[in-house]
């Protein structure tokens, strides 16, 4: 939309159907999103209109709420979802707080997709070999390209807690600041946006897919949780006496509860699933544990006052608004119905059957189909949209021949 335009106030309006596009561009049947597919107003909310630093033309993202012409939030609207939990929280005099660390590669640029993606030369002369790993000069041969990142979080308010090398080859970390859930989803799509855009300033491509490289660890979004008294600020997982509470208890309870029928929500690609079934540190399972990394909720080591809950199944290719809205929902539905969490486990374990999550996006999307709890959390019309969606992305892949199908079984009887 022109300036101008925006500034008069002029109602910028988009169909229905756009919320349930899927990622190759196509849309599941009309019944899904309503046979009109009559037009929802995009409403931009004040406090998340940015001026983008990174370009020479002036141009400004505006995040928009997808809303029904009468004012409420369209149902299908993954943003107007999480808003509706927040509220939910917010009736019981409780307010969540989250932080999301949001990993990711940075790439040579890549336009033969048939060919493995490969780190950029550097200001060495030389391609990463994947012996950087949380090294203080790591990103240096990048400096220009992270020098630039810096610059525009700082122009867009994003504040940062830290920024490191991971262990994949070219994959790096940040963690944003803890705060309003809403805001910190508003922060990760932002953030995600400004990597990529200045990425192809400095020649190189930012890649967020859960599994990027094979035998290299994928890439997560891991979601901080905790749960606050509105009024006071008052950690509710912790009492008086730094001890955890009942209702820390019932929000791993309600996690676990779930995280199976949640996992195509945290998990939302064929690829996603390459990473959680080669776990370098990305645990397939509803354990909890307190600060073990192979348990899918993992209770980090802190003070009381920072008690919080780490949901690591979702992957840097996650949605941050639907992803951040189901693990909040689920802690929610334990806190409400005071369920009880299995016991923690420490040290090296095996799954039980009952902890197990999906792992593929086929059986995760069948989960999901059956889940009560989800229809109940997000209503029927989002559920069946989502699926229908994801449907449509599934049968596109497996639509295709990989490359080892030709060359392992082409030999074969």
């Amino acid at each position: 939309m022109t300036a101008e335009g925006f500034l008069e106030g002029r109602r910028l309006q988009m169909a229905r159907g756009v919320l349930l596009q899927c990622i190759m561009g196509g849309y599941p049947p009309a019944r899904f999103y309503g046979s009109d597919d009559s037009d929802l107003a995009l409403v931009p909310d004040p406090a998340q209109i940015h001026r983008l630093p990174w370009s020479k033309q002036p141009r400004a993202f505006a995040i928009c709420d997808a809303d029904e012409f009468s004012g409420e939030s369209s149902n299908l609207s993954t943003r107007g979802q999480l808003k509706a939990v927040i509220a939910r929280y917010a009736a019981l005099g409780l307010a969540p707080v989250v932080a999301t660390e949001l990993e990711f590669f940075v790439f040579a640029p890549n336009p033969d997709p048939t060919r493995p993606f490969q780190p950029p030369v550097g200001l060495d002369g030389r391609r990463e070999d994947g012996h950087s790993a949380f090294s203080v000069s790591s990103n240096n041969g990048l400096r220009p390209f992270f020098s630039e990142v810096y610059e525009c979080m700082a122009a867009l308010g994003l504040p940062r807690d830290t920024f490191m090398h991971e262990m994949g080859v070219s994959q790096f970390e940040i963690n944003l600041l803890h705060g309003d859930p809403l805001l910190l989803a508003d922060q990760t799509l932002l953030f995600k946006h400004l990597l990529k855009e200045v990425a192809l300033k400095h020649g190189l491509t930012v890649v967020c897919m859960a599994k990027p490289l094979a035998h290299t660890p994928g890439s997560s979004m891991h979601i901080h949780q905790s749960v606050v008294e509105i009024g006071t600020g008052r950690n509710v997982f912790s009492d008086e006496a730094g001890e955890p509470t009942a209702i820390f208890r019932h929000f791993i309870g309600g996690q676990q509860a779930g995280m199976a029928d949640f996992t195509a929500l945290f998990a939302p690609n064929v690829n996603s699933y390459q990473r959680l079934c080669h776990p370098f540190a990305s645990p397939n399972n509803a354990c909890w544990s307190h600060d073990n990394r192979a348990a899918g909720l993992r209770i980090p080591a802190s003070s009381p006052v920072a008690r919080r809950v780490e949901n690591r199944l979702p992957g840097a290719d996650a949605n941050p608004y639907l992803a951040i809205a189901a693990s909040l929902a689920a802690g929610l539905y334990g806190i409400e119905n005071q369920l009880e969490p299995s016991e923690a486990i420490q040290g090296e374990f095996e799954v039980p059957d009952n902890l197990s999550l999906p792992c593929t996006l086929h059986a995760a999307l069948e989960r999901l189909t059956r889940s009560q709890l989800a229809k109940e959390l997000f209503g029927e019309e989002f559920i069946e949209g989502y699926v229908a969606s994801k449907t449509l992305e599934l049968t596109s892949f497996l639509d295709e021949i990989t490359p080892w199908e030709r060359r392992v079984l082409a030999a074969q009887a």
